[in-house]
C-alpha cells in the first residue's frame, strides 16, 4: 500500500508498471463518491501541493468531477501543525478557517480529505464546517480495498495472533515518539530511516 496521497499521486503509476504481480493500492482524493452525493453540486478538497498537481487527482477530476463544482485548498502550514501534535489550537484552526469559511460562502457541502494527515483534525474540521457538511476520509475505503486483496490473496492474517505496531520516520525519531500518544494513542515502535548511496539506512 501506498498510504499517501502525495506518494501515490508522484509514483503509483510507475510502481504498478515496474511490479506488475504486485498489486498495490494507493491513495486517492475521494472525489468520486463526493460528486454522486453532494447536493449544492459544490465539493471542497483539502490536499497538498503534489495532490493537485499529479496526473493521478487529474485523472480522478476528470472522470467522476465533471457536473460538480470543486474548490480546492492546500491549507499552507497544516501539515506541520499535525505533525507537531497541535491538532487543535489557535493556528491550527485559523488555517483550516481560512480554506474553508470562503468555501462554505461558495455553497460546499462536502469536504474531502486529500491528504492522510487531515483525518487527525476532522473534529476541528467538523466543528468548523458544521453538521451539514459531510466530511469524507478516504483511508477507510482503501483499508477495505487492501483486505480485499488480502482476501483474495489468501493472505490475511486471521487475528488470533496479536501484532505490534512499527513506525518508521525520515524525520526526527524523538519528536515523533512524543506525538504518537497524541494522534493514535499508542506509543509504538519507531525507528529512524535515513537514505543515501542508493540505500536505506534503519536506526535499531
Amino acid at each position: 500500500m501506498v498510504a499517501c496521497n502525495a506518494a501515490s499521486a508522484a509514483a503509483l503509476h510507475y510502481l504498478r508498471d515496474k511490479f506488475t504481480d504486485l498489486p498495490i493500492v494507493g491513495m486517492e482524493p475521494a472525489v468520486k463518491p463526493a460528486a454522486e452525493t453532494t447536493q449544492s453540486g459544490v465539493v471542497a478538497v483539502l490536499a497538498t501541493p503534489a495532490t493537485f498537481q499529479g496526473a493521478l487527482y487529474a485523472s480522478v477530476v476528470e472522470r467522476f468531477a465533471g457536473n460538480v463544482t470543486l474548490l480546492q485548498s492546500t491549507c499552507p502550514g497544516l501539515v506541520q501543525q499535525i505533525e507537531r501534535g497541535q491538532l487543535d489550537n489557535v493556528e491550527t484552526r485559523a488555517i483550516l478557517e481560512s480554506a474553508l469559511q470562503p468555501m462554505l460562502a461558495e455553497g460546499i457541502d462536502t469536504v474531502v480529505l486529500g491528504c492522510t494527515h487531515y483525518p487527525f483534525v476532522i473534529p476541528l474540521i467538523q466543528e468548523i464546517v458544521g453538521p451539514g457538511v459531510r466530511v469524507i476520509d478516504p483511508a477507510p475505503a482503501v483499508a477495505r480495498q487492501a483486505g480485499r486483496l488480502l482476501d483474495a490473496a489468501g493472505t490475511r492474517s486471521d487475528n488470533t495472533r496479536q501484532g505490534r505496531l512499527l513506525f518508521y520516520t525520515s524525520g526526527d525519531a524523538s519528536q515523533f515518539r512524543l506525538i504518537l500518544p497524541e494522534l493514535l494513542g499508542d506509543p509504538g515502535e519507531v525507528h529512524q530511516v535515513f537514505w543515501g548511496a542508493n540505500q536505506v539506512y534503519l536506526t535499531k
